[in-house]
């Protein structure tokens, strides 16, 4: 019976492989998170250094610093490295301020309220 030492739990997961990368981490809320990957453990629990959440409504985005940050794996829907060559994002996205992003999501979340009222509406005056 062999071994394995301490180097060898690392290989032995993929998430090795991200270590010291600058990833995306989708979480199951929606929230988009970037960082460098600095640990992890068997449940996916990962500590990001210099994180911030990357907030996007239409074409403006605001990327609002976090720090350090542990994410708890079982909220974690998806992992990707970052290609430090290309954009990160389309020519046409406009970053702004946390405040103004902050506005467009509440305009954002008051547009679909009011659509999903209109709806509500519409399906009760339908006598069919």
């Amino acid at each position: 019976m062999s071994w394995a030492g301490p180097e060898d739990v690392y290989t032995s997961t993929s998430l090795a492989s991200y270590l010291d990368k600058k990833l995306l981490v989708l979480l199951r809320d929606g929230r988009k998170l970037l960082g460098i990957l600095r640990s992890f453990d068997q449940f996916a629990n990962a500590v990001l250094e210099g994180a911030c959440e990357r907030v996007i409504v239409g074409e403006l985005y605001c990327d609002i610093p976090l720090g350090l940050y542990v994410i708890r794996g079982e909220n974690v829907v998806l992992i990707g490295e970052l290609d430090l060559e290309k954009d990160e994002l389309p020519p046409h996205m406009t970053r702004v301020s946390a405040e103004e992003i902050k506005r467009a999501q509440k305009a954002e979340r008051e547009a679909s309220e009011l659509k999903g009222t209109m709806k509500k509406w519409m399906d009760f005056l339908d006598m069919d």
